[in-house]
């Protein structure tokens, strides 16, 4: 009997202690879950832009003033269906003779005054903008400091010797640099992270001291309300180190509409066409990469040097980054010029025609987050905004037909493109049906049962019936023209009860496209 009392003892402690290292193993499993659906929900959350919803495209403001941008935030952007605006870099840079656009990639410090504005206005614009809808990106600079230059003087008034590495307005010393080296050796990819970019001195962002003011300059912004980040020369840090940074930023500012626990969207720029040792995919897991492949790529089929047809598998087929992870563009502000990447296959506004057809195809076409460029006039690749004086940003005039003048092309405001960025909206969600196309250059295709585009690069004609996929009536032509009242501006065409409608596009129009949606019914 004693034999047993002791036996079922022993049996209940060993059934207790049981008991109790699964409760231990269930905690431990849960937090090991509960930390790897935080790491996971916070490199996700890096992909959201956190558009306001129904919207789907920014647009790069190049060389906007702050409060040109609030106003056509305002005015333009919200009421056609913008979700953001990329704005150029809003930290001290470097002032050089002859105020080239290149300056602003020169920091001096992290102080927010540049030709745009000071940190007032920049605060307002965010504010504004975020009021209307309008979400805003900024082009931040952490790579590097500014070259050399004798008597280096910030936008903001401070000083530095670039020479000797010694920034005192953040404050930086040499001992925040990588050694002093250039790079010339794109296959080496300690060089092209740890040199200098053309004379740019580089930050060692593993420094916990860069770390901290890197930190201290982005959540700065996020406390004003911006909503991301471009995250210039990505390619020439090293993933681990922007990895450290982006887990770290706070999350987005409540204040201006952005959900609980929202993280900043990060999208970086990492040009990579192929042949080099870094690749676009070592930063896919941090946030989103700008495919320049993309550009180079939309830009030579519009120009005709592959056919149309092609076009049907537009997407990772073409060797871009999947869709989620790729940020997608015509042209950007330094290929539009001939650096970066894409050389002559790049379409900028100077080639008008081709260049709203390859921006209505990218906004028709469901692949990517897209931007639009905004550009301002330049015939030479040093060329700065427009200035009253030669010094200050002189803002954009606009015409009675929505366009620019002053010497600002802005592209955002055509309406073949602003039109589409609406199209976009209206679309999204549906994918691509019916695809129709000649064997060469004309091609067509709907958007679910919400929308349907045409295109005509060919010396012929383009004269068809077409499935538009789009309930009966009459429809208006969003890129010849728009609604006004129960008119269209443009051309206009039926659709039949079985769907069709007859489709034309001569070649010699202005316009090679043709958009119609469910809302530019008459």
């Amino acid at each position: 009997c004693t034999l047993q009392v002791y036996c079922n003892a022993f049996y209940y402690t060993i059934l207790i202690e049981i008991q109790i290292l699964n409760m231990i193993l269930t905690k431990i499993s849960c937090c090991v879950l509960l930390f790897l659906l935080g790491s996971n929900y916070q490199a996700d959350a890096q992909f959201n832009p956190n558009y306001a919803s129904g919207r789907t495209t920014m647009v790069h403001l190049f060389e906007w003033k702050w409060n040109d941008i609030a106003a056509e935030c305002e005015n333009f952007l919200g009421p056609k269906g913008y979700a953001g605006v990329q704005v150029s870099p809003v930290n001290e840079n470097i002032v050089v003779s002859n105020r080239p656009w290149w300056e602003r990639y020169q920091p001096i410090s992290y102080l927010l005054t540049t030709r745009s504005g000071n940190e007032q206005q920049f605060a307002n614009m965010v504010r504004r903008c975020n009021n209307v809808g309008v979400r805003i990106y900024v082009d931040a600079v952490f790579n590097h400091m500014a070259a050399d230059r004798e008597n280096a003087r910030g936008t903001a008034g401070s000083t530095a010797n670039p020479s000797s590495k010694s920034y005192p307005a953040v404050p930086y010393s040499s001992t925040d640099f990588h050694a002093t080296c250039a790079i010339n050796n794109y296959n080496d990819a300690n060089q092209v992270r740890n040199c200098e970019l053309v004379g740019l001195k580089d930050l060692d962002q593993s420094n916990s001291w860069v770390q901290e003011r890197i930190l201290d300059f982005l959540n700065k912004l996020i406390s004003l309300g911006v909503a991301g980040f471009r995250v210039d020369a990505a390619k020439h840090m090293w993933p681990a180190d922007l990895k450290n940074i982006y887990n770290r930023l706070n999350n987005l500012n409540t204040e201006h509409g952005f959900a609980g626990g929202s993280r900043p969207f990060i999208f970086q720029e990492v040009i990579d066409l192929g042949g080099e040792a870094i690749s676009k995919y070592e930063y896919t897991d941090l946030g989103v990469v700008t495919e320049f492949r993309h550009s180079a790529s939309i830009g030579r089929v519009f120009r005709g040097g592959d056919q149309l047809r092609w076009l049907t598998n537009w997407g990772t087929g073409w060797g871009f980054l999947p869709s989620t992870s790729a940020l997608v563009f015509v042209d950007n502000h330094d290929n539009q010029r001939g650096h970066g990447a894409g050389g002559s296959d790049i379409l900028t506004y100077k080639n008008a025609k081709q260049y709203k057809m390859a921006n209505a195809f990218m906004l028709a076409y469901p692949f990517g987050i897209s931007r639009i460029m905004s550009s301002f006039s330049f015939d030479e690749s040093d060329q700065g905004p427009p200035t009253t004086d030669g010094n200050n940003i002189a803002s954009p005039i606009f015409n009675a037909d929505n366009s620019c003048s002053g010497g600002w092309v802005c592209e955002h405001r055509w309406r073949q493109i602003y039109n589409m960025v609406g199209f976009r909206n209206i679309v999204s969600g549906t994918n691509v049906q019916n695809w129709w196309d000649n064997g060469s250059n004309q091609i067509a295709f709907c958007r679910g049962n919400k929308g349907f585009v045409a295109f005509n690069n060919d010396n012929n004609d383009l004269n068809i019936s077409l499935q538009t996929c789009l309930p009966a009536g009459t429809y208006c032509d969003i890129i010849s023209g728009e609604k006004s009242g129960s008119r269209c501006t443009g051309k206009s065409v039926v659709v039949g009860y079985d769907g069709r409608a007859n489709i034309s596009i001569r070649q010699n129009e202005n316009d090679g496209a043709f958009a119609i949606h469910v809302t530019s019914r008459l």
